[in-house]
């Protein structure tokens, strides 16, 4: 029970202080700005987790490089999931080119910047493979601007520095697109919660760390909270909560008692860059390369080289390389993944370590990696790169779904998933790569199940059209084309 009934009632409690509490706080504010909101993150900062800029691969994931969003089957290369992650990154740009339009971000210079992206793989299976999906998606017109080439002669122009030292016998194929973008996340979450401080008088509150979630007599929840400076525990009433704290959702979605939590559970897996300290290397490559996973490998292991833009520094990384860690968040316990487990998800957790057998190979292999095997990894993209320029840096934690599968036990996914309890009172956000891409749709989404009274009055339905103007419609190439070169000129891409 509550130790005391004089608690402040909100209408919302966004948990963690990245980029979807950032995204989902600010759009319920401009829909009604009367909405009282409280947002808590544990660290002492925001954005020091998956949306920090070291932590996360920086790529605008709009499928226009990443070949595991159109695998290849018995009726050639399906780019419906690319369609659907294409539309998504570009309802975010248009967030995000509404808030410049008003003001509200004065450099998104900041946070996006024009790198082009491309696909590059090597030997015939795969040449043939990137064809295929080039033309493909050359008939779609979310990509028929994209190109692609055979000719290393193109490839140096296009790459340069992968193309170092290549020669004629070397069967290699490449596709590109002009309009890609290199995000920090980091900062543009950092410039969020600004505008919510300053615009809409709702300040994160850091260090304190949420201890559990209940259900309330009074309101439909209240949430157990230790303030992390002061060791006080406290507590807040809410209408709706929202759970978005990076790896660290999963252990806490599993403390609600709501029965659409039954069966989920995480597996973590850490990450590490090679990032380049030779400023004349960095300089002769500006791109994102996406290469193709081995036969076995999992999605998230699709290396790639890529131009950075951090802290208004160009950088250039090569990765990822998978560790493990029991961890669910860089800043979280080692008795995470133990506590974790469940009675309700040891079904699926075994079925899901069975069924992807290989992903603990690959991951057995990935963590006995010397530098030197990763400096060899990297040499398949940079033939002469030497040890001496690179280093190791450690990245963010992601914690893959599992879920109940009725065949097997369960099911490992990769990708974002949103659990919401019948009435929409409570929602989750579980899973990783492409989420801050997507923040802006999924975000949406919350709404659609927590506010969509306000989401869809007559008054709201002019503002998102005016924030979003594909959000809910049906993908066309004259409405797609339009915003594009909206976003394209607000965003000075």
């Amino acid at each position: 029970m509550k130790a005391t009934n004089n608690i402040k009632k909100y209408d919302l409690i966004c948990v963690g202080g990245g980029i979807m509490s950032a995204t989902l706080a600010l759009l319920a504010k401009m829909l009604n700005p009367k909405m009282d909101i409280l947002i808590l993150e544990r660290l002492d900062k925001v954005a020091q987790e998956s949306s920090a800029a070291w932590n996360n691969a920086g790529t605008g994931h709009s499928a226009l490089c990443e070949l595991n969003y159109c695998p290849e089957n018995e009726h050639g290369v399906d780019i419906s999931k690319a369609v659907n992650i294409c539309n998504q990154f570009e309802i975010s740009k248009q967030f995000w080119s509404y808030l410049t339009e008003q003001g509200f971000i004065k450099d998104p210079k900041s946070f996006i910047n024009p790198v082009k992206h491309h696909s590059w793989v090597q030997g015939e299976e795969n040449a043939s493979y990137l064809k295929k999906r080039y033309e493909v998606m050359k008939e779609h017109f979310m990509f028929d601007s994209i190109e692609f080439t055979e000719s290393i002669e193109k490839m140096k122009e296009w790459f340069p520095l992968i193309m170092h030292n290549r020669t004629e016998d070397e069967i290699m194929a490449a596709s590109r697109m002009n309009r890609g973008a290199e995000m920090n996340y980091g900062a543009l979450t950092e410039q969020l919660f600004k505008i919510l401080e300053t615009e809409y008088d709702t300040k994160v509150q850091c260090n304190m760390e949420v201890l559990d979630i209940d259900p309330d007599d009074e309101v439909e929840w209240f949430a157990k909270v230790k303030d992390l400076k002061t060791d006080e525990e406290l507590e807040f009433d809410a209408h709706h909560v929202f759970i978005g704290a990076g790896g660290a959702s999963l252990l806490l979605l599993q403390k609600v008692e709501i029965d659409e939590k039954e069966g989920y559970g995480g597996f973590p897996v850490s990450g590490q860059w090679l990032v380049c300290k030779n400023r004349e290397i960095i300089e002769q490559h500006n791109a994102k390369v996406y290469s193709k996973a081995g036969p076995n490998d999992p999605p998230m292991s699709t290396p790639h080289l890529d131009t950075r833009y951090i802290n208004g520094k160009r950088e250039l990384l090569f990765g990822p390389f998978a560790g493990f860690s029991p961890k669910f968040l860089k800043e979280g316990s080692n008795f995470d993944l133990l506590k974790s487990v469940k009675f309700d998800n040891i079904s699926p957790l075994l079925g899901a370590f069975w069924k992807n057998l290989p992903l603990t190979k690959y991951l057995v292999e990935q963590v006995t990696m010397s530098f030197d095997d990763r400096m060899n990894d990297l040499r398949k993209f940079v033939k002469d790169a030497k040890n001496e320029d690179w280093e190791i840096i450690h990245a963010g934690q992601r914690v893959q779904i599992i879920k109940k599968d009725d065949f097997t036990g369960g099911e490992l996914q990769f990708g974002t998933e949103v659990i919401s309890s019948k009435d929409g009172s409570i929602t989750c956000l579980l899973g990783a790569s492409p989420g801050a891409s997507t923040a802006t749709y999924i975000m949406l989404q919350v709404l659609e199940k927590a506010f969509p009274e306000i989401l869809h009055s007559e008054k709201n339905k002019e503002l998102i059209e005016a924030i979003v103007p594909t959000y809910g419609k049906e993908p066309n190439p004259v409405l797609f084309n339009k915003n594009l070169v909206r976003s394209k000129e607000l965003l000075k891409l």
